[in-house]
């Protein structure tokens, strides 16, 4: 074990990189959904009757609350909830259609234009943010606006715009309202929080897969109500930990990626990562555990990790807590800040030019 890896993961450790306090919140996320739930309520919208469903117009941390939402909804959504991440709406969006419009800074252009192409084909809107030009737009329209509270990071505000998506879900008719679900799930983080968290022990679950994934790019899979969380993990760990990292789905994978993990050690170092449900397809927990077999020998780290908790809201935010724990982990192990994002900044600049 290297010096590095040897030493404990505290906060003491963290704060000697964490220039804005990530961690804090991180460890906020009980009560940012408590939070949300309010906040939503705060909008005073009606219910509307979207029969063509919902689609969520987003990009980063603003649109896998989207996806989350929906992993969590998974059967009892009884109307289509898409995700888009581009310029665009699905061509099948129509005036029955819900879009809700989600950009932590209101400023995202591909949200934008989605927007705008929602108002153009007379679609349904509704618009989470702190501010900038969407809600400019959105309260010249009368657009019902959900209110974020500033400060964070986008990637931060995840419990956020999760409730925001299972809520307008519930408005439009996409789903069943989940409020009492997303109480219980606050309850449950809480304890994970102080499981996981950076005063727990040294051995704790979060701490150990740190270390593990520490000097390797990781690939994260997952199935099912998890694909969307392994997503998560891996672009925290890209903004967080400022490293590579790649995602993968299955069954899918064991059509395609199984068969390149047989170089993986001639090319560099690379770790796995499998998230399993309790409550996953039989057929997909066995392929877990047969590929994670099959690759662990041309990983530099393999882990295989379930969800915790009852419901579907709380199984869901349990990964997406030991992820986000994980991701500022490994950015205190590498000495680097989880804050800023200079890459991003410096590509939106360049793009504000031409």
């Amino acid at each position: 074990m290297s010096d590095v890896t040897a030493q404990g993961i505290s906060r003491e450790l963290i704060a000697q990189v964490d220039s804005s306090g990530q961690l804090d919140d991180v460890l906020a996320l009980p009560e940012h959904l408590r939070d949300a739930v309010w906040r939503v309520e705060s909008a005073i919208m009606q219910d509307w009757d979207t029969p063509a469903g919902l689609v969520v117009a987003g990009m980063g941390g603003s649109a896998i609350g989207g996806a989350l939402a929906r992993a969590a909804l998974g059967d009892h959504a009884s109307r289509p909830i898409f995700v888009t991440r581009a310029y665009g709406l699905p061509t099948w969006t129509t005036p029955d259609t819900m879009v809700l419009c989600a950009s932590y800074s209101g400023e995202t252009e591909e949200t934008l234009a989605c927007y705008e192409s929602a108002g153009a084909l007379g679609a349904k809107r509704t618009v989470v943010t702190t501010g900038g030009r969407l809600a400019e737009m959105a309260r010249a329209d009368g657009v019902p606006v959900i209110p974020l509270p500033a400060g964070f990071q986008p990637r931060a505000a995840v419990a956020y715009m999760i409730v925001a998506a299972l809520e307008v879900a519930a408005l439009c008719g996409a789903g069943p309202r989940l409020t009492a679900e997303i109480d219980v799930a606050a309850s449950h983080i809480e304890q994970l929080v102080a499981e996981w968290g950076p005063d727990a022990p040294e051995d704790s679950l979060a701490k150990e897969v740190a270390r593990g994934l520490y000097g390797t790019i990781p690939v994260v899979a997952g199935a099912g109500l998890t694909a969307p969380i392994a997503y998560r993990w891996k672009t925290q760990i890209n903004e967080n930990a400022k490293q590579p990292a790649f995602f993968g789905e299955l069954p899918e994978l064991d059509h395609n990626e199984l068969a390149g993990w047989e170089g993986a050690r001639d090319l560099g170092r690379f770790s796995a990562v499998f998230l399993d449900d309790s409550d996953a397809h039989p057929r997909v927990k066995q392929r877990m555990d047969l590929t994670e077999q099959m690759i662990s020998g041309s990983a530099a780290a393999s882990f295989c990790l379930e969800t915790r908790g009852e419901t579907a809201v709380e199984r869901v935010v349990s990964l997406v807590l030991l992820g986000d724990l994980v991701s500022i982990y490994l950015a205190a192990l590498r000495g680097v800040d989880p804050g800023p994002v200079k890459a991003l900044d410096e590509l939106k600049g360049a793009l504000a030019k031409v």
